[in-house]
């Protein structure tokens, strides 16, 4: 009751400081809810307890107090010229030292103290730090809400320059001028070419990884292809006739949809950096992801072409319309047998999650290869042919390939290396991530498991003691086929946290239907390149006191 009667004064000190009749005007012209009126409450008294009156007489001082005080904060707040703000200043503003900023439109908020109270968690919000919240509201569409803009409103601090102009900072021969707009949650690991993958917390949110923060690994700058214009030349088997494809002519072709996680070779390569120093993007454990892909068969393309299983080894090879200045493409290729097998359902590919693919993901066309590594998914393909052996591109025979831990860029012979195909089964921890504090009880720990070649994950163990012991996680996700399980199971598990402990060595494994498990430690695995990385994934965290 005292701090009831602390507030009511305070509250009312606040609302006679207050003109009654301009107070009434600026809440009508300050409130964004244009519904609102203002309200005068009795203060007369009914029936006979005392005691509930008196709470009643409480209640309504108190919120006329808060009621008066906040327009009052309003109005002021809208009768001085909002201060302005360049964007540079803005993105200066990403820590609880300097302070949190986000921009809606020209709209500029500071919302530090508001981060801890984030429904969504802290970390959401901290991705949208010093930039715009529009990219983050796109993907949770919930928050365009009046009661939700409403509450941003409180932490305005002022506006853009609605004249200022971003300077390009790219020459208009740049290859990479044209690449299209990404998603600020994207976390780059190159700019040109662009190689980003979505932040853990992200990643398995879903099931299906929505189209703008699905990983994005490019070799080359993006084209930007005219799908009136497109054709896919196929090369024609012996005696046939060679395929002029437009996306109509491919659209008549029986659709197909399958779901389908694709993984960079170079996942968690940031790992094997820490054993030795390796070359290649430092991919951290968001280089994977899944969607909903839908196409043609390239077994039906491919026997429209004339083409069939042959005894000897055959190759098709893929060409992408990607290309460096001097006109070299990306290119790859799979075996001719996984190629015409119905069963492996291999797409020429264009739909991702029910619409076009996106220009950073192959638009208008691109290869999906259930069960193997992202390498052979050529995007924005131009060219198919059938060879009798695998493609020359570099990326096919000079790179993503594996080696022992002894071999180093002096003796290395790729010739020696089966260029990558299907990918050893694989698993991370998305949350708590690594330096995190959590709270002591019950700890939930989250993320997602998958193998090559169809292969089922069936078990995640996960261990907070550094894998002395073992808990089994919860398979969530679609249930797989046998030999068909082309997307990943994400998993949880709610521990109990041993009570006393002050931190916490997460570690989890995956175990496919062959019994494949992940091996516990990167040293033996570590190769020049960084690929294959796939030992237990380990996070430390404090446990708060």
């Amino acid at each position: 009751m005292l701090l009831l009667h602390r507030a009511m004064v305070s509250g009312l000190q606040q609302a006679c400081r207050l003109r009654s009749t301009p107070s009434r005007l600026c809440i009508r012209a300050c409130s964004t809810n244009d519904s609102f009126q203002p309200q005068h409450p009795s203060l007369t008294f009914s029936g006979d307890n005392s005691g509930t009156r008196g709470w009643r007489v409480v209640g309504t001082l108190l919120g006329l107090g808060a009621m008066l005080a906040y327009h009052d904060h309003r109005c002021r707040a809208a009768q001085e010229s909002p201060r302005i703000y360049t964007k540079e200043e803005v993105s200066s503003h990403t820590s609880p030292e300097t302070g949190i900023w986000v921009t809606l439109g020209y709209e500029v908020f500071d919302v530090t103290e508001f981060v801890d109270l984030h429904p969504g968690g802290p970390s959401k919000l901290m991705l949208a730090a010093g930039g715009p919240l529009e990219p983050f509201w796109a993907l949770y569409a919930v928050h365009n809400q009046s009661h939700v803009r409403e509450l941003l409103a409180q932490y305005k601090i002022g506006e853009l320059n609605p004249e200022e102009k971003v300077p390009s900072t790219l020459e208009t021969s740049d290859p990479y001028v044209d690449d299209p707009i990404r998603h600020p949650a994207l976390k780059v690991n190159s700019q040109r070419p662009f190689n980003a993958e979505p932040p853990p917390e992200l990643l398995t949110e879903n099931y299906i990884t929505p189209n703008p923060i699905f990983f994005t690994r490019n070799h080359l700058p993006v084209p930007n292809l005219d799908p009136d214009t497109y054709r896919l030349h196929v090369v024609g088997g012996p005696g046939s006739k060679s395929l002029s494809l437009s996306l109509d002519d491919l659209y008549k072709f029986p659709k197909h949809e399958i779901t389908v996680t694709l993984q960079c070779a170079g996942n968690r390569r940031s790992e094997m950096t820490q054993v030795k120093q390796v070359k290649g993007l430092e991919w951290r454990t968001g280089a994977i992801s899944t969607a909903r892909w839908a196409g043609a068969r390239l077994c039906d393309v491919l026997a429209q072409a004339g083409h069939k299983l042959c005894e000897t080894e055959a190759h098709v090879c893929f060409e992408g319309l990607d290309s460096d200045p001097t006109g070299t493409t990306y290119g790859a290729s799979i075996p001719l047998a996984r190629a015409m097998d119905p069963e492996a359902e291999v797409l020429l590919a264009y739909e991702m999650n029910g619409q076009p693919l996106p220009r950073d993901h192959g638009f208008p066309v691109r290869v999906v290869v259930p069960g193997v590594v992202g390498a052979r998914h050529v995007k924005w393909l131009g060219r198919v042919s059938v060879e009798p052996e695998e493609s020359y591109s570099h990326w096919q025979r000079r790179d993503y390939k594996g080696f022992s831990p002894s071999v180093d860029w002096d003796t290395v012979d790729f010739d020696s290396a089966p260029s990558i195909q299907e990918l050893p089964v694989q698993s991370a921890i998305t949350e708590p991530q690594d330096g995190e504090t959590v709270e002591s009880g019950e700890v939930t720990i989250k993320g997602y498991a998958w193998s090559g070649g169809g292969r089922a994950v069936i078990r995640v163990d996960v261990s907070l003691d550094g894998g002395l012991t073992w808990q089994a996680a919860e398979l969530d996700g679609e249930e797989q086929c046998p030999r068909k399980a082309w997307a990943w199971r994400l998993w949880q598990l709610q521990a109990v946290v041993p009570a006393g402990q002050k931190e916490l060595n997460i570690v989890c494994k995956a175990v496919d239907n062959s019994y494949n498990v992940q091996p516990d430690t990167v040293a033996p695995i570590w190769n020049l390149r960084g690929v294959l990385s796939n030992a237990w994934h380990r996070v430390h965290v404090h446990v708060a006191s």
